[in-house]
């Protein structure tokens, strides 16, 4: 049976509210939560499959957690690994660097050999652009709490459902 975490950081207060729908979504007992801020090499090591949190701060940045984290997971051989990846941007405010960071850590990944999972359309999104943009699709997950939050609820439930149809093939 295959291990599942799902990592964002405790202390924020949208990503944490979207990782809490995401994790009722998944299934409490199907899902554990990790604290970004607290990750190491050996945390990775002990699950298979995992959703991330990778919220966009600044002009299109990674937040720091992730800044700090990332030279031991470029170490890291990630091939027998899938991740699935969601954030938080502001489309209206940051149209130019729409939730870039889901990008930034999705090239990381795939970099270390992981597997992806999880594309969105970019359908009913308006933005200039955005590195979690690869064709007509997303990368992962974007959220945008700022101008879209009626819509999140059904996202995150409809994403959900289609990455542990991905996480448990």
């Amino acid at each position: 049976m295959s291990k599942n975490a799902i990592i964002y950081s405790f202390h924020t207060q949208k990503s944490k509210k979207v990782a809490e729908k995401v994790i009722e979504a998944f299934g409490k007992e199907e899902i554990e939560a990790v604290n970004a801020e607290e990750l190491t090499k050996e945390v990775l090591e002990n699950y298979d499959n995992f959703i991330i949190s990778a919220p966009t701060w600044f002009d299109g940045e990674l937040p720091n957690y992730w800044d700090e984290f990332i030279p031991d997971l470029e170490e890291m051989d990630l091939s027998k690994k899938t991740f699935a990846i969601f954030g938080l941007g502001d489309q209206k405010g940051y149209p130019e660097n729409f939730c870039d960071a889901i990008g930034l850590m999705a090239e990381i990944l795939e970099s270390c050999g992981a597997k992806l999972v999880g594309e969105t359309s970019v359908e009913g999104y308006t933005y200039e652009t955005s590195k979690a943009q690869r064709g007509d699709v997303f990368v992962g997950l974007l959220i945008d709490q700022e101008n879209q939050a009626r819509l999140t609820k059904k996202r995150v439930s409809d994403w959900v459902e289609k990455i542990k149809g991905e996480f448990f093939n």
